[in-house]
């Protein structure tokens, strides 16, 4: 997999900045990142042809100081080596913005805060989280915890594969205590169970034991690692994975959900499949980070440049 070097920070100029800003330092530490870059977007400012020819300064002024606050806000919130942060102010469409910068410095995560407004406050993030050619961390506002646990949820997939193999890059980086590691697989009964002659329960009791098989021939691809790895193997009783997945992740008192975001279609479009999007579109407390893979990158950069 990859560490990542290059991470882009997408701030708003309200609360949640300072918040995004400290878990960014710590993030940077542990991934050794190289260059960490704040960018600020602001949404297109319609200043008038008469204001602008009396004031032709006016929206380089504006874009100057925002910047300088943001570098207060930076001075006072990033602990860790400033020498690697630099700060961007644009003036334009935030999702367009921060997609374009993203793909043209070939970034490798994209940070940024969920503020769980009931509308429209997570329109940004699925959009990013849709088409962002590079990883994906989102950071509910309020979290000021210490990631102890780390749940990784899998349906043995390649995808799964990259966001199991992320998640022990990360956790291998010299770094005391290592979270705990739980990786979940959510089965259900197939509907014509009972044509078996087996009970509902006895129909679990068998998918279970194909689960843990897959399991084991699905970790023996993974990256080499010394961690202690748990799985998790959730019966779906209601045809709700994300709803196991989410409660498995309240049980144990996740500080993280990874998550592995699907490729490119031969239209040219990006998704990140159907159970990440779900996740991202939960106003839930809990960080999660949407994986794509560094050889999934390999192609996207030039569709997004054309956005």
């Amino acid at each position: 997999m990859y560490k990542f070097d290059k991470i882009l920070v997408a701030l708003d100029h309200s609360d949640i900045d300072k918040e995004l800003i400290y878990a960014t330092s710590t993030i940077a530490k542990l991934a050794d990142t190289k260059i960490v870059k704040f960018i600020n977007v602001i949404k297109d400012l319609n200043v008038p042809a008469a204001i602008k020819k009396e004031f032709p300064n006016i929206i380089d002024d504006a874009l100057a100081e925002r910047k300088k606050e943001i570098e207060r806000e930076i001075d006072r919130y990033y602990t860790h080596d400033k020498s690697k942060v630099q700060v961007e102010i644009k003036s334009g469409q935030p999702t367009k913005a921060i997609l374009k910068y993203s793909a043209s410095k070939d970034v490798d995560l994209i940070i940024v805060g969920r503020k769980n407004e009931k509308q429209g406050g997570g329109v940004i993030i699925h959009r990013l989280a849709r088409r962002a050619a590079c990883s994906l961390l989102i950071i509910p506002k309020g979290f000021k915890k210490t990631i102890s646990k780390i749940l990784v949820p899998v349906d043995f997939s390649e995808n799964a594969l990259d966001a199991v193999n992320q998640t022990i890059d990360l956790l291998n980086i010299d770094h005391f205590p290592k979270p705990k590691f739980y990786i979940q697989h959510v089965y259900q009964v197939p509907s014509g169970y009972h044509y078996t002659g087996k009970s509902f329960e006895e129909f679990a009791g068998i998918m279970e034991e194909h689960a843990k098989k897959d399991y084991g021939a699905f970790m023996k691809k993974a990256d080499p690692s010394e961690l202690a790895i748990e799985p998790i193997y959730t019966l779906d009783r209601h045809e709700d994975v994300i709803s196991a997945i989410y409660k498995t992740a309240k049980k144990i008192k996740a500080g993280a959900i990874v998550i592995g975001a699907k490729g490119i279609t031969a239209a040219a479009s990006l998704f990140i499949g159907s159970s990440a999007e779900k996740l991202v579109q939960l106003h839930t407390e809990i960080p999660i980070l949407v994986v794509r893979s560094k050889d999934k990158k390999k192609g996207l950069i030039d569709i997004l440049r054309g956005i």
